[in-house]
């Protein structure tokens, strides 16, 4: 009973005896690494490191999202007591799961940063780790997925949100609405394997992405959807990219672009546990941008998005401890 008296266990992600289970400390203290895990650089032995990339250098409209990756840890602490809903296991006794911290980099030299990013994350996967971040504007994937694709080749994109990010751009440019043309362009992702879900903005040029809109969603369902990202994506190895506004912006209002008519969580959640088994070697949760935010309420679903993701991580792994 001791992993569950709240109040014998303190600042458990410098604390913790061992990465596997549940421990329990009040929600309301302590050191807040992501779910209370170990903040280490160590990745000898480990499974799955969640990243913070505090950057918004990229974004188009309202910044703020660097703070997102300290947001969301924060949030993270009310779900850390208890096994996730709607999962029937804890994560934790089946994955090794360190908070990396976050990437460094001079914000002073922009154009230099993509790589430093890139290379953070090399380091990462050169050590057979699978990465799971906190963003950060939506431009983050863009130098994670380069990492990714020198192991694994080109990957399949799951990707939600409210905005196609693959508006035709020139070489080089920086953007968060851009960064999927390039991808695909630079074939590190092939979109003929690839879905994008939830779009509520105007694209007509899909550059071969299968396009889910709101529209189809909402009249077609999370069946039909999950459905249709299992068949097109298959074995190949893919990489779940969420922004936070595919949510509707009551369920997120703290986000740099937010667009009405979107989803709610619970939506969410049923469509990322929808793709349990399939081939994941990378996910990350994006814009969340606190200074827009009320109540913590974009940090705690970017945090439970994340939280969900683990689980997929988890889901084919047999327990450890």
């Amino acid at each position: 009973m001791a992993d569950f008296d709240q109040y014998s266990n303190g600042d458990l992600a410098f604390t913790r005896r061992g990465p596997y289970g549940t421990q329990v400390e009040p929600m309301y203290s302590g050191a807040t690494s992501f779910l209370r895990r170990n903040y280490s650089k160590n990745l000898e032995g480990v499974d799955v490191a969640v990243v913070g990339i505090p950057y918004d250098l990229a974004t188009s409209n309202r910044p703020g999202a660097r703070l997102g990756p300290r947001s969301v840890r924060a949030a993270s602490t009310n779900l850390a007591w208890a096994s996730p809903w709607p999962w029937t296991f804890d994560p934790f006794k089946r994955l090794h799961v360190i908070d990396y911290g976050d990437c460094v980099f001079d914000p002073g030299y922009p154009d230099k940063v993509p790589d430093e990013i890139e290379a953070c994350f090399d380091r990462i996967c050169d050590a057979g780790v699978t990465p799971l971040s906190i963003g950060g504007d939506h431009f983050v994937t863009y130098p994670v997925i380069k990492a990714l694709t020198k192991k694994h080749g080109p990957l399949s994109l799951i990707h939600f949100d409210a905005h196609s990010d693959t508006w035709t751009d020139e070489d080089g440019r920086i953007d968060h609405g851009t960064m999927f043309y390039h991808a695909a362009k630079k074939g590190y992702v092939d979109p003929e394997r690839s879905v994008q879900l939830g779009m509520r903005t105007v694209n007509k040029d899909t550059h071969g992405y299968l396009v889910l809109d709101a529209d189809w969603l909402n009249s077609r369902g999370i069946e039909a959807a999950i459905e249709q990202v299992r068949s097109r994506v298959g074995d190949n190895p893919c990489y779940i990219t969420f922004d936070v506004d595919f949510l509707d912006p009551s369920c997120a209002p703290g986000t740099g672009t937010p667009v009405c008519g979107g989803f709610n969580t619970y939506q969410a959640i049923q469509l990322i546990k929808g793709l349990a088994g399939l081939n994941i070697v990378g996910c990350d949760v994006v814009e969340v941008a606190p200074p827009f935010d009320h109540a913590e309420m974009t940090a705690l679903a970017g945090a439970t998005i994340a939280t969900n993701m683990l689980c997929l991580l988890a889901h084919d792994k047999p327990e450890k401890a």
